[in-house]
This record gives structure tokens, C-alpha cells and sequence, in this order.
């Protein structure tokens, strides 16, 4: 099928941009287009407009700014993978990075574009939760910040009006961190059954922060907090951690669905935060 016609505006400045997305109607917003221009081309999505931003320059930057990670709202994933940002939450980027579909969708689609997505299944929505992510919106009447733990509203859904754009997002970048990220999918570059990231600290022998997320788990990425907070003050050991995946995987709802069924999914959360976990402190600084 083709897509349903629809007027193009490609914006070279973001204030043009914002000004087209707050004139109303159904209007989207083109970065990267993975998601949006295969919706479109089922009729799946058939807006009226589409703003491309592709044309703004200097949008796309992936930077350090004092303790955190700033990265522009047209920063592609292939950038993420091969960025040099340094310490755990670096390798943590180009680990997840990789897990992002096939290398042409990686150098097509946006780190910000998946965020807006809000797919279930997507890595970096679950990245986001984990490493605290403040994500700044913009309109044309202001701009405001949401934290990643009130972004994500459900399948496809956060809570960015339609007249914003997610102009940067920030992640901390914790250095004295370990991290891991581990999936389990049908075939390399699909979207997961079950990710999981985990980035802890530990400070004189025990757990002092940790931060556990999910993707392909619920309707939104997850972050178990039960599991966390059992972590805290105890030492980083295999009892414990497998512990902190049965804490895990009996606090969800999860999907069932063609590709897993609940129980399976449930069995995965238990492992694989069991495993991201240990991987996790065998990467702390020392």
C-alpha cells in the first residue's frame, strides 16, 4: 500500500517547527521515520501533515554537560553506538545501541524518536527509566521537563502533548556505576521478548544505588522497585541477586501474546535481572 496523502513541511529552525505543530490538527513529526513511515505506508497512521525535522541543524549533538549525558533530538542510534562517551553508562549506550534492529534503521532512527514511539518492546524507553532521564519538551507556548518515570503512559502513549517535540534528553552518567544490558528475542534485531538493564553502585562492600528496568514486559517499560530496594545494603552476591529476579518477576503483569506467553516472559524477567545484575557488579570501577 501507499501512504494516504498527506502535506509535507520541512522547518529549518525549531521555532518554524513548533509553529507548524501548534496550527493543530493530525500532524506528525518525522525524525528518523522508522516507525512512523511503515505505519504510514499500511495506512495505519494517515496524518494530514508532516513536519520533518531533519532539516534543523545542529540538533543532533551527544554530549557531556557536568554529571550528565545531553543528547539532541536528532542524534541517531548509530551515534549512540559509536559515541566515546566514557565510563560504564558509555558502554552501557553502545551495548543497548546495538540491540536496536539492523544497522540501517540504526543509522536512520533517533534515540528521541524511539522515546516518542513508546514502544513496549523498544531498548531505549527502558534505558531511560533506568538511567533517570530527564526529557525536555517543547511548543511554541514554552517548554517543560518530564522525568522518564511519568513519560511513559502505556503502549504507545507518554505524556508529550501533540504540539511538543522532544528537543534533548538528559542521563546521568554515573561513573563510579556498573552496568549491563541483556536481551531475549526471536532473531538478532527484533524487538525483544524481555530486556532488561541494570546499573548498580556498590560503596564499602554493599549495594548503595541500584536501578533495574524491563522492556517487552508490560504495556511500558518497568522498573522494579521492590527489587531495588532489596538490593540496597546488601552484598553484590549471587544469593542476593537471584533473590532481587524472583522479587522481579513476581511483581508484574505480564503480556502474553504470539511471541511469549505470560509464564514465559515471567521466567525471563527472573533470569535475565539475575543475570544483568551480576554482569552489572563484574563491571563496577575498581
Amino acid at each position: 500500500m501507499k501512504p494516504a496523502p498527506f502535506e509535507y513541511f520541512a522547518p529549518t529552525d525549531i521555532e518554524e517547527a513548533l509553529e507548524l505543530l501548534g496550527r493543530g490538527g493530525d500532524v506528525k513529526v518525522l525524525a528518523g521515520g522508522q516507525s512512523l513511515v511503515p505505519a504510514m505506508s499500511f495506512r495505519l497512521a494517515t496524518p494530514e501533515a508532516i513536519v520533518d525535522l531533519n532539516g534543523i541543524r545542529d540538533r543532533d549533538r551527544v554530549a557531556i554537560d557536568g554529571d550528565e549525558l545531553v543528547v539532541g533530538m536528532l542524534a541517531r542510534h548509530r551515534a549512540l553506538e559509536t559515541s566515546a562517551v566514557p565510563g560504564a553508562v558509555g558502554a552501557l549506550l553502545v551495548d543497548t545501541a546495538r540491540l536496536v534492529g539492523h544497522l540501517p534503521i540504526r543509522v536512520r532512527g533517533t534515540f528521541s524518536g524511539s522515546l516518542a514511539h513508546a514502544d513496549p518492546a523498544a531498548e531505549w524507553p527502558m534505558l531511560a527509566l533506568a538511567l533517570d532521564a530527564s526529557i525536555l519538551a517543547r511548543s511554541a507556548a514554552g517548554s517543560r521537563v518530564i522525568a522518564a518515570a511519568d513519560f511513559f503512559e502505556g503502549p504507545f502513549t507518554t505524556a508529550l502533548r501533540e504540539d511538543e517535540i522532544i528537543t534533548e534528553v538528559r542521563l546521568l552518567l554515573l561513573p563510579d556505576a556498573g552496568t549491563a544490558v541483556l536481551e531475549q528475542s526471536r532473531t538478532a534485531g527484533d524487538f525483544a521478548t524481555v530486556a532488561v538493564v541494570a546499573v548498580v553502585i556498590v560503596t564499602d562492600g554493599t549495594v548503595s544505588y541500584a536501578r533495574v528496568a524491563a522492556a517487552g514486559v508490560e504495556g511500558r517499560p518497568v522498573r522494579f522497585a521492590d527489587a531495588e530496594s532489596l538490593l540496597l545494603g546488601r552484598r553484590p552476591e549471587p544469593e542476593v541477586f537471584a533473590e532481587a529476579g524472583r522479587v522481579a518477576a513476581e511483581s508484574i503483569d505480564p503480556l502474553s501474546d504470539a511471541t511469549a506467553s505470560a509464564d514465559y516472559r515471567r521466567h525471563l524477567v527472573e533470569v535475565l535481572v539475575r543475570r544483568a545484575l551480576d554482569q552489572a557488579r563484574s563491571r563496577l570501577a575498581v
